[in-house]
């Protein structure tokens, strides 16, 4: 995978200073993730997410927190530990159960806050990431992210509803540094320009002025003028899947916003003509993505893959920055693991070897991020563990030792 051999040298020394300037961005609505089909969704993510590799992958549509872990530990984390998460909180808003969630590589980023704006729909997430640059120090690059869902449906009732949850973002915006870099993605469910949400958005008057990276205005809905940038649907019939709307693609309703100072900032900027609807060839209009006539660059099997996972696609758009980013940071500082597995393929116990100097505590997960087992254990020991009752399949522990990565095993009968 790309900085797949970078990873290996952070890795392998304290910290590596690498001229890295590309930082790719991905929002994408999961559709009521885990539980819509078709089964294995966590794997055919991965095969979406190694065609652009986010450095920043935003999402909404998740139910639950082991939905989270499933996405961390067998999407993103399946080869090696590359990604953090913010943390999860159930949604406070509404009676809706799906939340948004901002995964990052944490070789490149630190998290330095979460937090959650209410509204009466659902929750609008704010994250503040920090860019791990030479000088951040002494002149940080933050990012802060919103991360949003909004009212769905068309008419006037729903479309205030979209303005109340857009407001509120937009007064938070009056708490931000006036040259704060500010990310605003979601799945909007806007239909045209002149809703008042879209408006309120980009308003001038803001004490943040956003930007549509593309600055496409017009009617998108159902308009094949704007085939290249719609979303939504990527099926023509859900009957298959049980979950999602049909109707083929018609509909722009995923967005990642920029603040205006991302357009000229060399601290941060957006990349040109980087900003895509990822899967779409512009060809495809009231299609299914997988239609074979909606072939182009983006190939047959990724667009397969997004037409099973979801209905609606990503949404994706490079940055640059001038400052040097330190690939490195507390994930890998220490690479020398108190712990390891005596072996990997097990059948009825599972050994753990500890160099540990403090005693810890241990638990283990299933490919559902669900904790079912857990223990503690002495410093420096060998730790025989169980597992007869557990199922067969792949496994992970992860412990409360600083600096340790979880381990995998497969259960084997």
């Amino acid at each position: 995978m790309k900085k797949g051999y970078l990873f290996c040298i952070a890795v392998l020394f304290l910290t590596v200073s690498v001229a890295q300037e590309t930082i790719n961005t991905m929002f994408y609505n999961l559709l009521e993730f885990p539980s819509a089909s078709p089964g294995g969704r966590a794997v055919i993510l991965r095969n979406i997410l190694s065609e652009y590799e986010p450095d920043i992958f935003m999402i909404c549509e998740l139910e639950s927190e082991s939905g989270a872990n499933l996405i961390q530990n067998e999407t993103l984390n399946s080869e090696s530990y590359q990604f953090n998460r913010a943390p999860y909180v159930a949604n406070q808003s509404g009676t809706a159960n799906l939340q948004q969630m901002l995964y990052y590589r944490s070789n490149m980023f630190t998290l330095e806050s979460s937090s959650i704006i209410l509204t009466t729909v659902r929750d609008i997430n704010k994250y503040v990431l920090k860019l791990n640059t030479q000088d951040g120090d002494t002149d940080p690059v933050l990012i802060y992210v919103y991360v949003s869902h909004l009212k769905s449906s068309q008419g006037t009732a729903n479309e205030l509803q979209r303005l109340d949850m857009v407001n509120a973002v937009t007064a938070d915006l009056e708490t931000l540094p006036t040259d704060a870099f500010v990310l605003f993605a979601g799945d909007l469910n806007i239909y045209n320009a002149n809703e008042p949400a879209y408006e309120e958005l980009l308003d001038e008057t803001n004490a943040i002025v956003l930007k549509d990276p593309i600055d496409t205005p017009g009617d998108w809905h159902n308009n094949d003028t704007f085939r290249g940038i719609h979303t939504q649907s990527t099926r023509i019939d859900s009957g298959p899947f049980g979950a999602g709307a049909g109707g083929g693609l018609d509909d722009r309703f995923d967005f990642i916003l920029i603040s205006e100072n991302m357009l000229s900032n060399p601290k941060l900027q957006y990349v040109e003509n980087s900003y895509k609807a990822f899967g779409n060839n512009g060809n495809c209009y009231n299609q299914s993505i997988s239609n074979a006539t909606c072939d182009g660059a983006f190939g047959q099997q990724l667009r397969n893959s997004l037409f099973s996972m979801s209905d609606h696609l990503p949404v994706v758009m490079q940055l640059q920055t001038d400052r040097e980013i330190v690939l490195g940071g507390t994930n890998f500082v220490n690479n020398n693991t108190p712990l390891k597995l005596e072996a990997t393929l097990v059948q009825e116990t599972v050994t753990l070897l500890s160099e540990a100097p403090v005693p810890f505590e241990y638990a283990i997960y299933n490919v559902l991020g669900q904790k079912v087992m857990q223990g503690a254990a002495n410093p420096a020991t060998r730790i025989t563990v169980s597992i007869h009752t557990l199922a067969n399949g792949l496994y992970y522990i992860k412990t409360n030792l600083p600096f340790s990565q979880p381990l995998k095993f497969v259960k084997t009968s």
